[in-house]
């Protein structure tokens, strides 16, 4: 595949904000390559439209590195990296470690290895970057999800060391959103809590964190930078 048509990687893009994405950036023309864990009724359109979709589940070592040696059969260049895949679950009692371990995997070492191993795929297209999608809570920290905010950290802190690492060759940045899109059981109740939660007060849907990604891709003076995307959660 030519360097000045390499195709944008994103993890998780079978559904919410991850499939938005990925049908915006093909509406802007770019190849996609995409990865998810289960079948869901939107990847046949995406397929239909040319993306190319990988099944995979980011759960160990292995697994990672299985999805990287398939992908470099696919494509020998990438313009991005857009790392979207993301775990959420309760720790529950006893499993602690079990619950942290399969978040730093998902959230962590997926990033980091794919990150090491593709470096030379975005070195050969013209322009190239890494976009990690971490999470405002990482702000304030969490008591009910200390695993889940901890690997989220990390993540960010991935973004300022690969950024660093890889300059200038490959600009690294982040995106930290908070609430972006309910879910359809959500009850009201709930619904105008988390709203008051934010200065703006409203519910944004999935575009605002496109226009962010947009953003990063198509500025060229920008790495080492998380963008916090919470309609002012920090002003209340």
């Amino acid at each position: 595949m030519s360097a000045n048509n390499a195709p944008i990687l994103i993890t998780g893009a079978s559904q919410r904000v991850g499939l938005h994405c990925a049908e915006r950036l093909l509406d802007d023309g770019h190849g996609v390559i995409l990865t998810f864990r289960s079948e869901k009724p939107a990847l046949q359109r995406l397929r239909e439209r040319g993306a190319l979709t990988l099944q995979t589940d980011f759960r160990d070592e292995a697994s990672i590195l299985a999805f990287i040696t398939e992908l470099k059969t696919h494509t020998d260049s990438l313009r991005a990296i857009v790392h979207n895949a993301s775990a959420w679950f309760a720790e529950a009692p006893g499993e602690e470690a079990t619950a942290f371990t399969q978040l730093f995997t998902v959230h962590m070492l997926a990033p980091y290895l794919i990150n090491l191993h593709c470096a030379e795929l975005l070195q050969r297209s013209e322009q190239a970057d890494i976009i990690h999608i971490s999470d405002d809570v990482v702000r304030k920290g969490s008591g009910n999800r200390p695993a889940y905010c901890a690997s989220k950290a990390g993540l960010d802190s991935l973004t300022l060391s690969f950024a660093a690492r890889f300059a200038p060759a490959i600009k690294v940045n982040g995106i930290a959103p908070a609430l972006l899109m309910f879910n359809e059981e959500d009850d009201a109740q709930y619904r105008a809590k988390a709203l008051s939660k934010s200065a703006l007060g409203f519910e944004p849907g999935p575009q605002v964190i496109y226009q962010s990604l947009r953003y990063l891709l198509d500025n060229p003076y920008i790495t080492g930078t998380t963008l916090t995307v919470n309609g002012g959660r920090h002003l209340k």
